[in-house]
Formats: C-alpha cells, structure tokens, sequence
C-alpha cells in the first residue's frame, strides 16, 4: 500500500498544480499559440509579435477570448499531468526496488520519463488537439470540444501525434534536470520523520520554482523547432476573408512535419524556426515552475492525508473484526 500510496500523491499533486498553472497563465498561452501558428513572409505577417494578438483581442472587444478552449485544455493538463506524474513515480520506485538502487542515474531517469510521457500522449492527444484548434480559431469563433472533434475524423484528431511522441523528450529533459539539481539540493539534509511511511522531502517554494524555471527553460531551447511545428500542424484554418492563394497552400502544409519544416524555411528562413521561442520560455518557464512549486508543496500535504485516510480504514476495519 505504502509503494502506491506515494505514486498517488505524486500524480494528484502534479495534476492540481498543472491546472492552477494552466489556468492563470492560459492568455498568455493563446497569444502564443496563434502566434506560433502564423507561417508568413515577413512583409504579410499579421503580429509582428505576441502583444499584436493580445492588442487584436483588446480592439475588437474579445478579451474573454484569450480564454476560448481553457475548459479543455485544463482537462488535458490535469489527465496528463497525472498519468505522466503516476507512470514516472510508479516506474521509478519499480526500478529502485527491483534494482536494489538509491537513486537513478540520467539515462535511466531519461528512459522511465519518456515511457511515462509516450503513455500520456497517446491518451490526451484529441485533447491537445483540440486545444491547439480552438486557440488558434479567429476571437469569438472558437467552437466547443465535441464539434471541434467532431469536425474532422479520429485520424485527423491524433494529427501531430509522431511530433507529440518526438517532444517527450521535453519533459523527460525538464524533471530529469529538475530531479538532478533537486536532489543535489537536498543532500545534506536529514528527514524529520523516519520510518517506512515518513513524509518524502520537500523543497521550499523558492527553490521549487527557480529549479522549475531553469529546468523547463533548458527543455524548451532544445526542442523549440519540433514545438512550433507541432502548432502549425494542429491550428485551425484561416477563415478570414480575401485569403490569397499562399496562405491557402500554407493550411495544407500543416498535415505532416516535413511539410511544416519546409514551410517554415520557405518563408520565414531558418529564423522562423525559432519565431516566438521568447515567449515560449516565458510561457513554459512560468507554467513549469508554478506547477512543480504548487507540486511540492501538495505532495507533502496529500501524503498526510493519504496516510491519515490509510490509517483510519485500518482502525474501522480492525473494529469490524472484534465485533
């Protein structure tokens, strides 16, 4: 009971601090996105930059619709947030019990968050899908989850899914780093409570987020190109009026990754590939480190109450028994 007991805290803790982090940064989520989406040539770009899409919602009065899709992307957020929270915990108190180990090493760490990661997008990328589509949908048009799906096939809902299994590698680089520098932080250090059922160690909320931030910032470098790939695959059709014939050929581009890395260097050259990464990192960094701050500072808290609840079935069933 002990061994799952920690596997739950962990994923609950994850999924809550993925939704309150969702949540409070998700305008900024929205500009990013339509702006990653955008594949012009530098004298037909509609935003210059991210500000221009949070000045088009302010202008034509849809500012509520900085927030269109938020309901589903915080259902995605927090079903893969505890999935990738549960695999990771469950796999890596298997592999340090079965290896009789105290610690994992980088490339195992790599190898148990990446099978963590490709069992979670496998299950949310409809979800992800959908997301990206109702962000990416002109202010005021987006349309709900069930007609966004319904739209298109099944097939056409896992779009991006190979590039979705491809950036696992961003999580698995970001709570790698994170996991690395967290226990390096916390050597030294001795538990207060001992036994088989002590509370794990925690970081404060200071150091949580600022290994949070420099883990998730490391990640985002790295894979940036694949990312802004992955948005262009997903985003929904231009439906503005007098599209020209280019950016006609430029939604059916977004279908595979090679045709989106080749409309990318078309267009925008080898610059448009790190087109928006500024405002990724602020993104991401900010997101990540809420989430894994709000995360250790749960886990400690949903650990207690787990065992409390442990112990308190133990006692009802123990009193069962003698009467």
């Amino acid at each position: 009971m002990g061994f799952d007991l920690e596997s739950v805290a962990e994923a609950t803790s994850g999924a809550i601090g993925a939704l309150v982090s969702t949540t409070i940064l998700y305008p900024l989520d929205t500009c990013k996105t339509k702006y990653q989406a955008e594949v012009r040539a530098q004298n037909q770009q509609k935003y210059r930059n991210i500000s221009d899409v949070f000045w088009e919602a302010i202008s034509t009065r849809q500012v509520l619709s900085l927030y269109q899709g938020l309901g589903t992307k915080n259902l995605q957020s927090f079903i893969s947030q505890f999935i990738y929270f549960y695999g990771y915990s469950f796999f890596k108190r298997l592999y340090l019990k079965k290896s009789g180990n105290k610690t994992m090493g980088t490339k195992v760490n790599l190898i148990v968050a990446a099978a963590a990661g490709a069992c979670t997008v496998i299950v949310t990328q409809p979800l992800d899908t959908a997301s990206s589509r109702m962000q990416t949908s002109e202010f005021g048009k987006s349309k709900g989850l069930w007609k966004t799906l319904s739209e298109g096939t099944w097939i056409e809902a896992f779009d991006g899914l190979g590039i979705s299994l491809l950036l696992t590698s961003n999580p698995s680089i970001q709570y790698t780093v994170f996991d690395q520098l967290k226990q390096k932080l916390l050597i030294g250090q001795l538990s207060k409570q001992t036994g088989t059922e002590s509370s794990p160690e925690a970081l404060s909320a200071f150091s949580a987020f600022a290994l949070g931030a420099v883990s998730k910032c490391f990640a985002s470098c790295l894979t940036y190109p694949a990312i802004r790939c992955k948005v262009m695959i997903q985003a929904a059709d231009d439906d503005e009026e007098g599209s020209n014939e280019v950016q006609e050929k430029s939604h059916k581009t977004k279908k595979t990754v090679s045709d989106a890395f080749y409309a990318i260097w078309r267009r925008e050259g080898p610059l448009g590939f790190f087109k928006g990464l500024q405002a990724q990192i602020l993104k991401t960094v900010l997101s990540s480190a809420l989430l894994l701050m709000i995360k250790e500072k749960i886990t400690r808290t949903t650990w207690v109450l787990l065992i409390a609840l442990k112990r308190f079935l133990f006692l009802k069933q123990s009193r069962l028994k003698k009467a």
